[in-house]
């Protein structure tokens, strides 16, 4: 039993890998294909396998999903606010350090998370309710301290945060379009930075390997933030790691470029855990591979919530290992290639998905939301109010339920 698990569990990473490295195929694919083929696949094995493969797949894809998204710009609705800092690293050679950065975030988070999993499993049950009623305000207040930081040009930081918001409402409320924050995201985010690059005639420096260095007081704030926001994150609905960041960093008045990335690593991997608890607490799955477990398994206990953080600790400690030995491969590589090739390529291959995965109505939003992700970068302000266009659809969700 514990080798079937052992197994479970490598070739979990290896999904994760997968997933991971390779942008636009997410882990709620994989996990969904898996509940399609379980009537065969338990011909050859059995539910706590798949159950085990999916938990460590979920896991791995949450520390290596920030790699493509340092080095190649290509965000995710989980790792679209770690693009900034980190491609600004990759432009000024530390783009290793970034991914170190990430990746420290993601074991700490997952590790305090374990240590606190008692705690939490009370805060969800007990919480849930009242969070529940005032998650929009809490949502507002965020949105309304980050705006209020821009100080001298924060009427630009509220257009461009409701321009963005509009946009967001307008694409996940189209019938037709399949996959709506695929070219929404890469637009705002991957291809309007990639844009900015080539028109600055952007040239990537040697990535350097260097002994990462952050202060303990930073490590600290950043995982105490982390840990609040995905708490939240993890058992409401449409509240993703991308909000979750936002709340975090307007918890504190100032925050490093280094804490902030520390921060995003945290969230994407301690609202997996949040998200087994919410399963286990409140039997609610808030994404598509708790979805797929729960389906799977007709109850979960407190042995399968137990099992679940063990299987997380073994992948996370796997994956941590193949995020800091992947880094330097993936920083060689883009030494040896023009960043003009190589940024005309990723427009190329984010078009060419965007048409596959979107269509022609992808493919408008993708251009609509490359225009205005160009627009911070003229007008000096961060593109982290680009966030609108996810905030403020959830933001309406609440208010109206």
């Amino acid at each position: 039993m514990i080798l079937n698990i052992l197994i479970s569990i490598f070739g979990g990473v290896i999904a994760g890998m997968v997933t991971g490295f390779t942008p636009g195929i997410h882990i709620n694919l994989i996990a969904a294909t898996t509940v399609a083929t379980a009537p065969t696949l338990l011909k050859y094995t059995d539910t706590l396998n798949l159950v085990t493969f999916i938990l460590a797949m979920s896991v791995t894809h949450t520390f290596l999903d920030t790699i493509p998204a340092t080095f190649l710009g290509v965000p995710e609705a989980d790792t679209a606010l770690a693009v900034l800092p980190a491609h600004r690293m990759v432009q000024e050679g530390n783009g290793i350090e970034a991914v170190q950065l990430t990746v420290i975030g993601s074991l700490i988070g997952l590790i305090s998370a374990t240590l606190l999993l008692i705690p939490m499993v009370y805060a969800v049950e007990k919480g849930y309710p009242f969070v529940q009623q005032h998650i929009g305000a809490i949502l507002i207040g965020a949105s309304a301290i980050v705006i209020y930081k821009e100080k001298r040009k924060r009427l630009w930081a509220l257009t461009i945060f409701f321009m963005a918001g509009a946009l967001g409402m307008a694409v996940t409320t189209m019938p037709k379009l399949t996959q709506p924050l695929f070219p929404l995201l890469s637009g705002l985010f991957g291809v309007s930075n990639l844009v900015i690059s080539l028109k600055n005639r952007t040239t990537l420096p040697k990535q350097k390997k260097v002994n990462l260095q952050i202060r303990k007081r930073e490590v600290s704030k950043a995982i105490t933030g982390g840990m609040a926001a995905a708490t939240l994150s993890g058992f409401l609905p449409g509240l993703g790691a991308a909000q979750a960041a936002i709340i975090a960093t307007s918890m504190f008045r100032k925050i490093t470029e280094k804490g902030y990335l520390v921060v995003i690593g945290a969230i994407n991997t301690i609202i997996m855990v949040i998200s087994v608890i919410a399963l286990y607490t409140i039997d609610k799955a808030r994404n598509g591979s708790i979805v797929a477990i729960a389906e799977l398994l007709e109850m979960f206990n407190k042995e399968y919530l137990v099992m679940s953080v063990a299987v997380m600790l073994i992948a996370g400690g796997l994956a941590t290992v193949v995020a800091i030995k992947s880094a330097p491969v993936f920083a060689k590589l883009i030494e040896k290639v023009s960043y003009k090739k190589l940024s005309l390529s990723i427009i190329l291959i984010l078009t060419i998905m965007t048409m596959i995965l979107s269509g022609w109505v992808g493919f408008v939003v993708l251009v609509t939301a490359t225009a205005l992700g160009i627009i911070p970068s003229v007008r000096g302000i961060g593109k982290n109010h680009l966030m609108g266009c996810l905030l403020i659809p959830v933001i309406f969700f609440f208010l109206q339920g």
